[in-house]
């Protein structure tokens, strides 16, 4: 009998039991012995008291100090998660439910999770099994309960910011050049105070971005310096477009608080007086063109590849006259404010970029079969530097992939650069289109190529769209759309042919039927004219 009562002791399976604990807050996890502490120290007393039945406790600590249950983004939780993919854990053990989460979204994930790893779940404090309808119940129940407490604070807290500001007072955040904080109030910095106004005075003054923050740089002018932990909000640093309207348009400097789009008169007091606030207003509004790069990316082959000599990289833009657009890429230097930044060349005109790198890719790489220039520049360009005395073109061989300018294979060369041509505007949009007598070559290299790859597909030489991709290093993407190229009519492909329509790859892109009827009614509809 003794025997068997052995054996029976040790048939039982030992149960593997994981603690969770999270506290929402800071304060008090300087202490020796903590709220982490007492629930961990309460969920260790609950599993020694199911000795009997196998348990044990983790030696793993599973804490997520100072992290809101409103969401599964904590650490310890995710490792947690992490383990219980791997096998390691059989029972997740809690103080009570809302330290492993508040919401019931967020639960079902959980639940989930536990389910397809048979894992049970147990909160010392509440006792329900999760195997049951009715555990189920309790625990949404509860779960509802503690998801409404979250939101009833967010509330309270929502509504008390609201109030204050609407009685004018300070709720915190980040404090503004001209002001420092003293008792949970706003006080005038005297010294902050003078370079606020003269900002504000020479604004007025020169009326251009670029001109101003030229004028602060040689007066060493910075943004408000702050001692904080994290390095990057400690300010300090020359001002740009973007922080210097935002700087213009804060009301806070006319003795205003706001909160979401209103502004109440405030407990502070104004560094910059109404009449030259509203006169500052009136002129950003007045320039609204001035302060905007406007860009192009239908057209800009290199985009994210072109830099200055500087390191700056160079963006597309355009500017339109007589019904003409012309292209260019800017230094980002330069859209930024920061023309004493940019390299040697601020701009260049598109075109005559374009023309030299694809040529000279064309040149080095020999493509075979051939590619349009947009995939060329794709699958061989890494980097392209731009400068006075020359271009750098940093590019890949046929046989390597990718096109990140970090990797070592890249290989460089230098090309001549004409200095007459630099910034020599390209037009690429005229009222009235010419008709080219010669063939597009683009759009003969694209046709032949997705006839070529629809035979490929045809013969079963590929399996699929994406192995074909693969092969030829291309998005699959880029493959189904190109591939539309095989199914034109053939009118359209000898019209291509031959010149006489005078359609190119940008022309034949923008047609998506497949009826050869329709496709001809596309075809005409984007040549024509624009209004």
């Amino acid at each position: 009998m003794r025997k068997i009562g052995l054996m029976a002791t040790n048939a039982i399976k030992p149960v593997r039991c994981a603690i969770y604990t999270r506290k929402s807050t800071e304060h008090g996890l300087e202490l020796e012995f903590n709220s982490l502490d007492a629930q961990r120290d309460a969920c260790e007393s609950y599993i020694k008291s199911q000795a009997s039945q196998g348990w044990r406790a983790l030696p793993q600590h599973y804490d997520d100090p100072a992290y809101s249950g409103g969401n599964l983004d904590r650490p310890a939780l995710q490792q947690l998660l992490k383990d219980i993919d791997g096998g390691r854990i059989d029972v997740i053990v809690v103080y009570k439910i809302d330290r492993l989460t508040r919401s019931l979204a967020d639960f079902a994930k959980l639940v989930e999770a536990f389910d397809a790893k048979s894992i049970s779940f147990v909160a010392v404090t509440q006792q329900f099994n999760t195997t049951t309808s009715m555990g189920r119940l309790t625990l949404n129940v509860l779960l509802s309960f503690a998801q409404f407490e979250r939101e009833l604070s967010s509330e309270r807290v929502r509504d008390k910011v609201a109030a204050s500001r609407r009685k004018g007072k300070w709720t915190g955040g980040t404090v503004p050049l001209g002001y420092d904080t003293k008792d949970k109030k706003l006080v005038i910095n005297k010294t902050e105070a003078e370079t606020v106004r003269y900002i504000f005075k020479r604004y007025l003054d020169l009326q251009s971005f670029g001109k101003l923050v030229e004028d602060l740089d040689n007066k060493g002018i910075v943004t408000k310096r702050r001692n904080t932990k994290v390095r990057k909000y400690n300010g300090g640093i020359p001002f740009t477009y973007g922080p210097l309207a935002h700087f213009l348009k804060n009301r806070l400097y006319i003795g205003e608080t706001g909160h979401k789009d209103k502004w109440f008169p405030g407990e502070h007091s104004a560094i910059v007086d109404r009449k030259t606030f509203d006169q500052v207003q009136q002129l950003l509004i007045s320039k609204p063109a001035s302060r905007k790069a406007r860009r192009t990316a239908s057209e800009a082959m290199l985009m994210g590849k072109l830099y200055d000599d500087r390191g700056n990289r160079m963006s597309p833009s355009f500017s339109t006259k007589n019904g003409i657009r012309y292209r260019f890429y800017v230094s980002s230097a330069l859209l930024r404010g920061r023309k004493t930044e940019a390299g040697s060349v601020e701009r260049v005109a598109s075109a005559t970029i374009e023309n030299l790198v694809v040529q000279a890719l064309r040149d080095i790489v020999l493509p075979d079969p051939p590619i349009d220039d947009a995939v060329l520049i794709d699958l061989h360009l890494a980097r392209i530097e731009v400068g006075r005395k020359g271009v750098t073109l940093s590019y890949r061989g046929v046989s390597e992939q990718g096109v990140d300018d970090a990797t070592p294979t890249a290989q460089k060369i230098r090309l001549a650069w004409s200095a007459d041509t630099q910034t020599a505007p390209s037009s690429t949009e005229h009222a009235g289109p010419e008709r080219s007598a010669q063939p597009d070559p683009k759009a003969v290299q694209a046709i032949a190529r997705a006839q070529y790859w629809a035979t490929a597909l045809s013969d079963g030489k590929y399996a699929s769209i994406e192995e074909l991709a693969a092969s030829a290093k291309l998005h699959a993407k880029v493959v189904r759309n190109e591939l539309r190229l095989a199914f034109l009519s053939p009118n359209i492909v000898d019209a291509v042919l031959n010149g006489s329509g005078g359609f190119g790859l940008r022309d034949l892109r923008k047609c998506a039927a497949l009826n050869w009827r329709v496709q001809q009614t596309e075809l005409n509809e984007s040549h024509q004219p624009s209004p």
